[in-house]
């Protein structure tokens, strides 16, 4: 997998992660330990989009 590719994935399961947050938290009781989850996650992933971005991966 090129870099250019791994870029586009790691910034499309980002989008989702927005995406899946942004439902939940529209949801009547949604929990908030699993919004946390997914935020750290999305975070994670912006990590790498970084990185992969300034070719440190």
């Amino acid at each position: 997998m090129n870099l250019e590719h791994h870029l586009v994935e790691l910034r499309r399961k980002h989008f989702e992660l927005e995406e899946t947050i942004n439902i939940q938290q529209k949801k009547p009781g949604f929990s908030e330990l699993e919004i946390k989850r997914l935020k750290k996650k999305k975070l994670y992933i912006k990590d790498r989009i970084s990185k992969v971005g300034q070719g440190t991966l």
